[in-house]
């Protein structure tokens, strides 16, 4: 039996003995219908993933990413979420392809800010700071899918002091003019980030992008705001 298909065997029963319709309806309703839920609160998914996880050997990069397309192909939303939780668990064991070859697929499928920033915390971050994927990122930062590019102008969210502000602010400014409001808002929170650590480039940056969105402008001055 693949480590996949042991993982989903285990945690489908599990997950559905915690159904609870009326939380359920009102998670489908936040996120605005874009999948049905089972409505199983965030801490008990998490603790619910990581006793299956730690009842099974660790499992290889493909293998990780073999769990988490599975997850990725059953309807309820919460088997999305559970497919990020256990890459946070085992993102150790993800190779220099893992993004390519699996994080990718898995930001242009069943695409909304929920898991694609899920993606961006518990995949993208840390492996693209551990193994570099500059061309990577830089081609999803061209693509035309506007995930992609989310997933690119916040790449380096959370690292703080390590963040190299110049390439994120080439990002937010290649995607300045946009009218995605996904996109735009995530110029918002990279500005907003980059205002803790220099915020002479955020100011500097909003002085060079008059017309720049306002979520992305009110985000940025949040940030600014907080000094």
């Amino acid at each position: 039996m693949t480590f996949a298909t042991e993982f989903v065997g285990r945690i489908k029963p599990a997950f559905f003995e915690l159904e609870d319709p009326k939380r359920a309806i009102g998670a489908q309703a936040y996120m605005k219908d874009i999948a049905p839920f089972i409505g199983i609160a965030t801490p008990e998914r998490r603790a619910l993933v990581k006793k299956i996880a730690k009842g099974m050997n660790a499992p290889t990069s493909d293998e990780l990413g073999a769990t988490a397309r599975k997850l990725w192909k059953l309807e309820e939303r919460e088997f999305q979420y559970a497919a990020n939780d256990l890459i946070d668990i085992h993102w150790k064991v993800a190779d220099r392809n893992f993004l390519a070859e699996h994080g990718e697929y898995l930001i242009i499928t069943k695409s909304w800010w929920d898991t694609v920033d899920g993606l961006g915390s518990v995949a993208v971050s840390p492996l693209s700071d551990k193994y570099g994927c500059e061309k990577l990122i830089d081609r999803w930062n061209k693509s035309p899918n506007i995930w992609l590019n989310r997933a690119a102008i916040q790449h380096q969210r959370g690292r703080k002091f390590e963040t190299d502000v110049r390439l994120v602010l080439k990002y937010c400014d290649d995607h300045a003019s946009s009218d995605e409001f996904f996109v735009v808002k995530a110029i918002g929170w990279a500005l907003r980030d980059i205002a803790k650590i220099n915020p002479k480039a955020v100011r500097d940056f909003l002085k060079a992008h008059p017309d720049l969105g306002r979520v992305a402008v009110r985000e940025a001055e949040r940030g600014l705001a907080r000094l």
